[in-house]
């Protein structure tokens, strides 16, 4: 019983060594410090809205096509005598050069028969003619009243006449016919396929190949409603009844890596709204693509596809901000002066990966946040720095600006114990 009663002495005695262990340690345990509270200056980086007289331009996209373009075809049969060195794809031609000669020899023949005709219808007539004069003589000496129509032979001088006339129909006929062994264009152009050869036999309308026209290129542009109120011209435009020559148009592409600019005008809108893609398709033209608007000798050849940049209408007063000062669809972050941060919307007149065209909602000189912040509000503080990285000291918040936070806490401390101590009293 003694032993047992020594152990719990033991034991107990050990408790309160660990317990008294434990409690100088807590108690010796010095207090953490109150952090700061107070929100700290966000960095951000800006730029100046821009006040100008601003040109809006809408870019467009398109395909180089030919005013004029036509499958040459011969109006005559015949066995091909001679094709031109020229004829052949991507070959260039005069208008009026023969391309393809027919063989000629039968229309030759046909053109002689023809003006023999013609010969023998002539001496008809002038025969006819002299009869017809000889029975009005017989009849003024001889008849009593007025002569027929018969007496005098007028129908026979009028078959004879028509005969003529029928003859010589038929000799203009044999010399358009021979005339048409010669196949040629009416444009100066260049070749685009080649169906036929020397010696082939070939039949009217048989296609020979495809011709275009180098006079002009045209580049349909698909346009939509916003495109059209920038460039400020309306659906029916007609550059002619305009008179404005037309908008000017820059269209650009890359050949063999060096980047091409052509300059050309809208001269006109297509007649209808495309039905699947509700947009307006308004007509570029390059005038002489392969001669004088061959910027670096390159031509703006057909099928190339092509950028387009279109002169739009001019806008006084403009405010202009680069693009990744605009937040979502229609805000911008101003930084005031003493650092804080306004939020702004404004309104939106252009847009393009560089810029954005405003029409209110800024002042010109204003200072735009361009860099990317979280949680942005009202009155939020900030350290501005302008885009060379310099820190603009006036437009910047400092760690000063609000009360310690720990401070604050000690004072709302003792204001409490005091308080306590007064009701306690």
């Amino acid at each position: 019983m003694g032993k047992l009663i020594g152990r719990f002495i033991i034991i107990g005695g050990v408790g309160a060594v660990v317990v008294g262990i434990i409690f100088m340690l807590a108690v010796g345990q010095p207090q953490p410090q109150r952090a700061n509270a107070a929100p700290r200056p966000v960095a951000v980086f800006v730029e100046e809205a821009q006040r100008n007289t601003v040109a809006l331009t809408v870019r467009s996209q398109g395909e180089a096509r030919p005013r004029t373009q036509i499958n040459l075809v011969p109006q005559v049969a015949g066995r091909i005598t001679f094709v031109n060195p020229d004829f052949i794809e991507g070959g260039f031609f005069e208008a009026g050069e023969t391309l393809i000669q027919i063989e000629d020899a039968d229309y030759r023949l046909a053109v002689t028969r023809a003006a023999a005709q013609v010969a023998q219808a002539e001496q008809a007539l002038a025969r006819e003619q002299a009869e017809s004069d000889l029975a009005a003589s017989e009849w003024a000496q001889l008849g009593e009243g007025e002569a027929s129509a018969l007496t005098l032979r007028e129908p026979q001088l009028a078959e004879a006449r028509a005969q003529l006339a029928a003859a010589n129909a038929a000799l203009q006929s044999a010399r358009l016919d021979l005339q048409r062994t010669r196949v040629s264009a009416p444009f100066s152009g260049r070749v685009r396929t080649k169906n036929a050869d020397l010696g082939q036999y070939v039949a009217p309308g048989t296609n020979l190949g495809e011709v275009f026209s180098t006079d002009t290129v045209m580049v349909r542009l698909p346009l939509t409603d916003n495109d059209l109120a920038l460039l400020g011209i309306p659906v029916a435009y007609n550059a002619a009844l305009a008179e404005d020559g037309g908008v000017p148009v820059t269209l650009s592409a890359t050949i063999a890596g060096r980047h091409q600019e052509w300059a050309g005008r809208i001269t006109r809108t297509d007649s209808a709204i495309d039905p699947q893609t509700r947009v307006l398709y308004a007509i570029a033209e390059v005038e002489d693509p392969y001669g004088a608007a061959a910027q670096g000798g390159s031509p703006l050849a057909i099928g190339l596809f092509v950028d387009a940049e279109i002169q739009g209408r001019e806008i006084d007063g403009a405010y202009i901000i680069p693009r990744n000062a605009l937040r979502g669809e229609g805000s911008v972050y101003v930084v005031e002066e003493g650092g804080t941060l306004s939020v702004r919307s404004v309104e939106i007149i252009d847009s393009n990966p560089d810029r954005v065209v405003l029409a209110g909602g800024v002042r010109g000189g204003e200072l735009v946040v361009t860099s990317p912040i979280r949680g942005a509000s009202d009155g939020m503080r900030v350290q501005t720095f302008d885009d060379e990285g310099e820190m603009m000291a006036s437009f910047s918040a400092t760690y000063d600006d609000a009360p310690d936070a720990t401070e604050s806490a000690e004072n709302d401390e003792a204001n409490a114990d005091g308080n306590a101590v007064s009701s306690a009293g």
